[in-house]
């Protein structure tokens, strides 16, 4: 395919510097490094960050429903393999799922292009910003009606794929079903807001704290003049003058006769500054379904409701995310044979929802000993291996049926007749 060619044209080109490649080949993965002043907010980044990590620290896994109605992991197809570990040379499925949701998350739509097929199956991020998705309902490329395609356009030039060779995940807010919009789309405003208060904060960080002032001064100066005075005075009010020995002035400001320096002290206490840009945060968190304690806002949280609120985080927002995934991979990564034999995708949130050992060898001791797994499957959670007999359901044998209460007592019943001595035939008893 065409656009596999860039890869060898931007590696042999020598005029070309190496930072540039290097941005170029960022940029066709998906890693996009000019994603717009929105990037620069800190709450936007790290719900940006947060999701992005929290579904690439989940292995994938390819998985089959069993005969008897259980699960098993196709370690052995190849697919496993990929999607897993290196979903193409570049790489890491960590790197990969996180640039995915990366995507997903700021543009509202990640598209990943299917390359090959088996075990020769690469996945490739292409660039959400330079993706157009066409409803061909008039048949323009000959291909059927009513069918949606997706327009790459690139420097290298303009590539249309079909539905199927495209992994599409858009976020949830969409009114279409078929295109998702951003949450920074959402809050353009409020986090616009937030970009210019931090802007406010670092001009006055570097005005060290002094505000705007009215400087009277008798005479008429011509403008010029009036930029030159103002500017030598602001210079020490920085403290950006120098005296004979090269040293900073930074405590007094010299007026000539004359003049008089007012500030106009502006508090940030008076237009509560901190509690409108604590709101906007918590408004910006909200959008991205992130909880106040992982943006670290714990002014009503504590040890146990934080440990709830991260639980309520996976059930209330990545579970919506994960099922997206997984119906999209299976749909467009298993073949309709495939499905109806039981496999299906599935991220493992075990490895997010691990509990401290104690606790985790007390549940498991218990779902061995009430008959829900074998040793064996509970040595494996605990990343131990197998051993003799270790296979075999066990456990307390003191529970029975309702309908079988009180056959205990009745002579007739077979749980009633006392059991045979060790060398005892049925007809000696």
């Amino acid at each position: 395919m065409g656009v596999f060619k860039k890869f060898r044209g931007w590696f042999s080109r020598k005029s070309v510097s190496r930072s540039t490649e290097v941005d170029r080949l960022l940029t066709f993965l998906g890693v996009d490094k000019s994603t717009g002043k929105a990037i620069n907010e800190a709450t936007y980044f790290a719900c940006l960050r947060l999701r992005s990590e929290s579904v690439g620290k989940l292995p994938l896994k390819l998985m089959r429903y069993t005969d008897r109605h259980g699960v098993q992991t196709m370690r052995r197809d190849p697919r496993y393999r990929i999607l897993g570990s290196r979903p193409n040379p570049y790489q890491t499925a960590t790197t990969f799922w996180s640039t995915v949701e990366y995507n997903r998350s700021h543009f509202g739509n990640a598209y990943v292009l299917i390359h090959g097929a088996g075990a020769k199956m690469t996945l490739w991020i292409l660039p959400s910003d330079q993706v157009t998705i066409v409803n061909d309902d008039k048949d323009l490329f000959n291909r059927g009606a009513d069918k949606i395609y997706y327009v790459y356009s690139g420097a290298q030039g303009t590539y249309t794929f079909s539905d199927e060779e495209i992994l599409h995940f858009k976020e949830s807010s969409t009114f279409d079903g078929i295109t998702g919009v951003s949450v920074r789309d959402r809050l353009s405003s409020v986090i616009e807001g937030n970009v210019d208060a931090q802007k406010m904060l670092n001009k006055m960080y570097r005005n060290g704290y002094t505000g705007k002032a009215v400087l009277q001064y008798t005479g008429d100066l011509s403008d010029d003049l009036v930029k030159t005075y103002v500017k030598g005075i602001e210079r020490y009010a920085k403290g950006a003058s120098l005296d004979a020995d090269g040293e900073e002035i930074s405590t007094i400001i010299p007026i000539p006769v004359g003049s008089t320096l007012t500030p106009l002290n502006v508090k940030l206490t008076d237009g509560q500054f901190l509690e409108i840009k604590k709101y906007s945060a918590l408004q910006i968190a909200a959008a991205f379904g992130i909880k106040p304690n992982q943006i670290n806002d714990y002014e009503k949280s504590s040890f146990a409701s934080g440990e709830h609120q991260q639980l309520a985080f996976y059930v209330d927002t990545m579970l919506y995310i994960l099922k997206q995934y997984e119906e999209e991979l299976s749909y467009k990564l298993l073949s309709t044979e495939e499905i109806e034999e039981g496999l299906f995708w599935k991220f493992n949130i075990d490895v997010v929802l691990r509990a401290d050992f104690a606790t985790k060898v007390d549940s498991l001791s218990k779902a061995v000993n009430n008959f829900l797994m074998t040793p064996d499957e509970a040595r494996e959670k605990l990343d131990l291996g197998t051993v003799e007999h270790g296979d075999r359901l066990l456990g307390q044998g003191a529970n029975i049926f309702l309908d079988q209460i009180g056959a205990q007592y009745n002579a007739q019943s077979p749980a009633a007749q006392p059991k045979p001595e060790e060398g005892e035939s049925e007809n000696e008893r």
